[in-house]
C-alpha cells in the first residue's frame, strides 16, 4: 500500500498496516524531521523492522535533497539476515511503482569468518585464526614476496579484487551475506573486502552493535560514515551492557604468561631485523618522532583492530620519546606484564580506581600515564614494521596494550577490581584483574555526538525515562506502544502460592525451602496435562535450574511430567542447546508436545522465538536478578549512585525485570499468536516490581489474575485455551480495527478520526 504520511509518500510493501505501525514511523518521522534521536517501545510481533524500514527509506525517496544514509545495528547474524530479507521485499516493491529511481545499495557487513569464500581460510575453527589466515594471505609485504617467489601462498579472490581496483563495484540491490557470497564466487571478488570497500558507498549497512560501540572496530569500519545517517539500535534493551562490555577488558594469569611469550617472539623479529634491514626500523622512529597520524592511509588488508580510547584527542601528539625504539617499548611492556602478575598475587579482594592505579603503576614499575596511553598504537605500529600476519598467536599482548591503553586514558567510570578466586567456588584459586567500565555512556557518546538521529528500539524498554539516564542523552521523542488487538490473546498472570498456599519465590532463604521446589514442580506437571504442543520454562540460573531438576528427579515429578511431553534442556554448550532446540521444535511438529528448559539471560531468552505451537505457555520461576555479590556489578552501583542518582534497588529491579520481560515476550511473535506467561514468585504481585514491565503486557494483566494459587492459574488457563480454540476474525470488528486497508487510512485521515486511534 502507498499512502501519505504528514508530506512523506510511503511505500509498504503489504496490503494492510496495523495502526501502531502508523503511529510508529509518525513518532520515527518527527524524530527525523527534528534530526535528533529516538526511544520507541513496539511490542514484539507487531512488524517493527518493516516499519522502521519503508518509513526511513521512503523518507529518503521524498527528500532527495538531502541523502540519509540507513545504518541499522543488530545484536546477531540471524537477525541482521532478517533484516536484510525484509529490506529486499520492500526493495523490490519500491522499483516496482517507481521503477529505476527508487534503486539503493544496500550490504550486510559481518567477520572474514562469515564472508570468506576461500576454503583454505575457512578451515581454521574460530574468527580469530580465519583473520589470521586472511592477513598471511592478503597483507602487503607477503604480496609484495610473492611476486617475486611463486610459492608463497596469496588468495585469488583478493589478487582478482585489487587487480579490478575501482572498477570492483556492487550493482545496486540488496544483499544478505549469502548474496555477497555467491557474488564474491560468481565474480571471482573476495567478499569480505568488497563490503568493507562498498560500505561508504551503500545507503543502507546492516552490521552488528560492535562495529559501532567498540571503538577498537568502529576506528576502522565506521569512521568514513557521513554525519547525515539514521542510526537503528534494534532490540535495544541491553544496549548499556554492550556498552560497558566493549570498555572493559580482564586479565588473568594465562594473559599474562602468553603476553611474556609474545614479548619473546617479538624480541627475537627484533633482533632479525636488526641484522637484516636496520633501516626499517629507524625509519618507524622517525616516523613517530613526527607523531602517529603521519602513519599515512594503510592498505585495507593491512589495518588492525583501532585504538581501543577516543582516538582522535591522542593522534595529535608525538609518541613518548621513551616508547619510540622497538627495544625500548618491550622493556616497558615486560615491566607492565611483570607489575600486573605481582597485583595478581594477592590473597584479598582489592578495588580501585584509575588514578590512583595509575600512580602505582608509576612508582613501581616507573611507567607513567602518557606511555600508556600509548601502549595499543606503539603495538600496532610495531606489529606493522615486523611484518607479523599471525596476529591470533598475539591476543594476549594485545589485550595488555588495550587494558595500558584505557587506564591511561579514562580518569572517572571505570574500576580496577583484583579477585584470588570466583565467590561461588572459593577453594580453586583463579585470580583475575578486571578493568571494568560502570558508564554505559562512555561507549555510545561518540555515536550520539556524530550521527543526526539514533533511534534505540526494542519490545522491552521499560521503564522508558530511565535509559535517557544511564546512556545520558535528551531523546526528542521517547515513547511505549500498546498492542491493538480483536481478542486477548496475552495472558499474563502471577502465581503466588502453590495449592497447598504456601508462597513461592526464589528469594535466596527461600531457595532451598523443599516446599518452594515441590509447588513448582506441580505447577509444571498440572500445566503439561492440559496445555497443548511447546511450554517453555525460564530459571534465573543455570545453578537453581540443575538444583530444581535434580530434586523433580528425585521425588518422581520429572517422570510425571515424561508422561504428557518431553523435555530438553539447554546448557552452556551452543552446540547441545541448538541440538535440543531442533529436538524441541520436531516433538512439537509431530504433536508428542515438549517442554524447554531455559536460563533467563542465556542464549535462548535472548534470540530464539517460540512462535505458534512451539510456545503456547511460558513459565518464569523466580526474578531473574544479577547475582548481586559481584563486585563488579557493587562497584557499578556505587557509580550509577553517585552519578546519576540511580538507586541501586531501581537498577536491579529494572534490570531484572527486563529479563523476565525478554523471556516471557518470546512467545508472541504476531497477531494471530496466541500464549499464555505465568510469572512464579510472590514478588510479582509487589507494585513497584509489576510496574517495571512493558505496557503491552501490563494492559493485559487484570486484578484478578494477580495473587493466584496453582488451582486457579489452571482453572484460568482451561478457559483461556477454550476461548482461544475459537475462529476468530482478523481484521476486527467496526469498534477495534486492528487491520487498515489504504482505503480506511485515507478515510481515517480525511475526517480526522487517525487522532482518535493514534492516543
Amino acid at each position: 500500500m502507498i499512502f501519505k504520511l504528514e508530506d512523506v509518500t510511503v511505500y509498504f510493501p503489504y496490503d494492510n498496516i496495523y495502526p501502531e505501525q502508523y503511529s510508529y514511523m509518525l513518532e520515527l518521522k518527527r524524530a527525523l524531521d527534528a534530526k535528533g534521536h529516538c526511544l520507541l517501545e513496539m511490542p514484539t510481533g507487531t512488524g517493527k523492522t518493516i516499519a522502521l524500514l519503508s518509513l526511513i527509506t521512503s523518507y529518503v525517496l521524498s527528500k532527495p535533497e538531502n541523502p540519509v544514509k540507513l545504518i541499522y545495528c543488530t545484536r546477531t547474524v540471524h537477525e541482521m539476515e532478517k533484516t536484510l530479507a525484509e529490506l529486499k521485499l520492500l526493495h523490490n516493491y519500491q522499483t516496482r511503482h517507481l521503477g529505476p529511481a527508487a534503486k539503493i545499495l544496500a550490504i550486510g557487513l559481518s567477520s572474514r569468518k562469515n564472508l570468506c569464500v576461500n576454503s583454505r581460510v575457512l578451515a581454521a575453527e574460530n574468527r580469530d585464526s580465519v583473520d589470521a589466515a586472511c592477513r598471511k594471505r592478503t597483507a602487503s609485504w607477503v604480496r609484495a614476496l610473492a611476486a617475486e617467489n611463486p610459492n608463497i601462498e596469496t588468495c585469488e579472490f583478493f589478487e582478482n579484487y585489487e587487480k579490478k581496483a575501482s572498477a570492483a563495484v556492487l550493482p545496486p540491490g540488496v544483499y544478505t551475506l549469502q548474496d555477497l557470497r555467491a557474488f564474491g564466487k560468481q565474480q571471482g571478488w573476495c567478499p569480505y573486502f568488497l563490503a568493507r570497500h562498498m560500505v561508504q558507498f551503500a545507503n543502507v549497512v546492516v552490521y552488528s552493535y560492535q562495529y559501532l560501540l567498540d571503538p577498537k572496530v568502529a576506528g576502522i569500519i565506521s569512521k568514513e560514515m557521513q554525519k547525515e545517517s539514521v542510526v537503528v539500535f534494534d532490540e535495544a534493551h541491553n544496549i548499556d551492557n554492550v556498552c560497558i562490555e566493549a570498555l572493559s577488558v580482564s586479565v588473568r594469569r594465562q594473559t599474562l604468561e602468553g603476553a611474556t611469550r609474545n614479548l619473546s617472539r617479538i624480541n627475537q623479529e627484533i633482533e632479525r631485523f636488526k641484522a637484516t634491514d636496520a633501516g626499517r626500523l629507524r625509519a618507524e622512529y622517525n616516523r613517530l618522532v613526527e607523531g602517529l597520524a603521519l602513519r599515512g592511509n594503510l592498505p585495507i588488508a593491512d589495518a588492525w583492530l583501532s585504538n581501543p580510547a577516543l582516538p582522535s584527542d591522542i593522534l595529535k601528539e608525538a609518541v613518548p620519546g621513551n616508547i619510540r625504539r622497538a627495544e625500548h617499548f618491550l622493556h616497558v611492556l615486560r615491566r607492565l606484564v611483570q607489575y600486573l602478575r605481582g597485583r595478581l598475587e594477592t590473597e584479598n579482594v582489592e578495588k580501585e580506581g584509575p588514578v590512583s592505579f595509575v600512580a602505582s603503576i608509576t612508582a613501581h614499575a616507573g611507567i607513567d600515564q602518557k606511555t600508556l596511553r600509548f601502549c595499543y598504537e606503539r603495538l600496532h605500529s610495531l606489529m606493522l614494521t615486523l611484518e607479523i600476519t599471525d596476529t591470533d598467536e598475539f591476543l594476549h599482548i594485545q589485550t595488555i596494550c588495550d587494558f595500558a591503553t584505557l587506564v591511561g586514558t579514562y580518569t572517572r567510570g571505570f574500576s580496577i577490581i583484583i579477585e584470588p578466586f570466583d565467590e561461588r567456588m572459593p577453594h580453586i584459586p583463579d585470580p583475575v584483574l578486571q578493568l571494568s567500565c560502570h558508564d554505559a555512556s562512555l561507549a555510545i557518546k561518540p555515536v550520539f555526538d556524530r550521527f543526526q538521529s539514533v533511534v534505540i528500539t526494542s519490545g522491552t524498554l521499560s521503564p522508558i525515562d530511565l535509559y535517557p539516564r544511564l546512556l545520558n542523552f535528551h531523546p526528542v521523542v521517547s515513547r511505549s506502544f500498546k498492542m491493538s488487538l480483536t481478542r486477548d490473546c496475552i495472558c499474563p498472570m502471577v502465581l503466588t502460592r502453590g495449592s497447598d498456599q504456601l508462597p513461592v519465590s526464589t528469594k535466596f532463604d527461600m531457595r532451598s525451602d523443599p516446599g518452594v521446589a515441590r509447588n513448582y514442580g506441580k505447577l509444571l506437571v498440572e500445566m503439561v496435562s492440559i496445555v497443548p504442543d511447546g511450554i517453555v520454562c525460564f530459571f534465573v540460573s543455570y545453578s537453581y535450574m540443575d538444583e530444581i531438576i535434580a530434586t523433580w528427579n528425585d521425588s518422581g515429578i520429572l517422570k510425571e511430567i515424561m508422561q504428557h511431553k518431553l523435555v530438553f534442556i539447554e546448557t552452556q554448550d551452543v552446540v547441545e542447546t541448538t541440538l535440543a532446540l531442533d529436538n524441541y521444535r520436531k516433538a512439537c511438529d509431530c504433536g508428542r508436545g515438549a517442554v524447554f528448559f531455559s536460563v533467563a539471560r542465556g542464549k535462548v531468552a535472548e534470540g530464539i522465538d517460540f512462535d505458534r505451537h512451539y510456545g503456547r505457555l511460558v513459565i518464569m520461576f523466580g526474578v531473574p536478578f544479577q547475582y548481586t555479590l559481584s563486585k563488579i556489578l557493587l562497584a557499578r552501583l556505587e557509580y550509577l549512585r553517585d552519578t546519576f542518582q540511580i538507586k541501586e534497588g531501581d537498577f536491579l529491579t529494572f534490570d531484572a525485570l527486563r529479563q523476565a520481560a525478554q523471556c516471557v515476550g518470546r512467545v508472541i511473535r504476531s497477531k494471530a499468536d496466541y500464549g499464555m506467561m505465568i510469572f512464579a514468585d510472590k514478588r510479582y504481585s509487589r507494585h513497584d516490581k509489576r510496574s517495571k514491565l512493558p505496557g503491552w503486557i501490563l494492559s493485559h494483566l487484570r486484578d484478578a489474575h494477580l495473587n493466584l494459587s496453582t488451582d486457579m492459574a489452571l482453572h484460568i488457563a482451561r478457559e483461556f485455551l477454550r476461548k482461544m480454540a475459537q475462529p476468530y476474525d482478523k481484521a476486527g470488528s467496526i469498534g477495534r480495527k486492528t487491520l487498515l486497508s489504504q482505503a480506511d487510512l485515507e478515510k481515517m485521515t480525511n475526517d480526522g478520526s487517525i487522532n482518535e486511534m493514534l492516543y
